[in-house]
């Protein structure tokens, strides 16, 4: 680890990211887009970026899952248990993936997986706006397979899996308030699984999961009581900018 690392401007700039981070995983996801290339600008080897990333943020999806825990809900005959289930069982095969496959494969198709899921968030959210609400466009097996493969990626690099599984919860039927606690709760579980199989990795760097962890915490917080407070319509605006700026950065860089 080279002195620059742990240098105070450095732990800064990781817990300031940690903070942008959580606020936004909160109310969109993508909050890792952040953290990875901060850690990476610190000096950590991809690998080690983006399994530090996930057991720092950790913390504070608990705190956004247990903030909108009342607003968690299945979808239509589907149970949050069932969901719930996959969620972990695909981290567990995601993260044991991680440790044996290169990542390339994976970041490479992270642009058209972030943008895909924003078009159709923005489609369910905007273009189909005055259909009843509570309206499914997904059967149940559809989700259930569509989840499977977002807790499967999640468990290998998690980045836009909070976009992903907004778009799957509101075609699927959910209002975009409830979409956004669900998510939250399902992020956790998920990435419960790769932490349980992450700690024991060598590649961690523990003094970045204290300084990004305690970022992240302070954003959980901060994006769990504007979750509560912000008017629906911008919820999905800032939803489709996120997914938008995420895109067209991952395009380009």
């Amino acid at each position: 680890m080279s002195a620059t690392f742990h240098s105070l401007s450095a732990l800064s700039l990781i817990g300031l990211a940690g903070l942008y981070a959580g606020t936004q995983n909160v109310l969109a996801g993508g909050g890792s887009f952040i953290t990875f290339p901060a850690l990476l600008l610190v000096g950590l080897n991809p690998l080690a970026a983006n399994m530090t990333s996930t057991i720092a943020l950790f913390p504070s999806q608990i705190t956004s899952a247990i903030a909108g825990r009342r607003l968690v809900e299945g979808v239509g005959a589907l149970r949050f248990r069932q969901l719930f289930l996959l969620s972990l069982a695909g981290g567990v095969l995601g993260a044991g993936l991680l440790l044996s496959t290169p990542v390339s494969v994976f970041t490479h198709l992270v642009p058209w997986l972030v943008l895909f899921a924003t078009l159709v968030f923005f489609w369910g959210s905007f273009l189909r706006k005055s259909r009843p609400a509570g309206v499914s466009h997904l059967s149940n097996g559809t989700l259930l397979a569509i989840q499977g493969g977002i807790a499967l990626y999640g468990g290998y690099f998690g980045g836009g899996i909070g976009i992903l599984m907004l778009a799957a919860l509101t075609v699927a039927g959910q209002q975009v308030r409830t979409a956004t606690a669900t998510k939250n709760a399902l992020a956790m579980t998920m990435n419960a699984s790769a932490v349980a199989i992450f700690a024991f990795s060598p590649q961690i760097d523990w003094l970045a999961v204290l300084a990004l962890g305690i970022g992240g915490v302070a954003g959980g917080v901060l994006g769990s009581w504007l979750m509560h407070r912000l008017p629906e319509k911008w919820l999905r605006g800032f939803v489709v900018a996120v997914g938008a700026a995420l895109s067209c950065w991952l395009f380009i860089r």
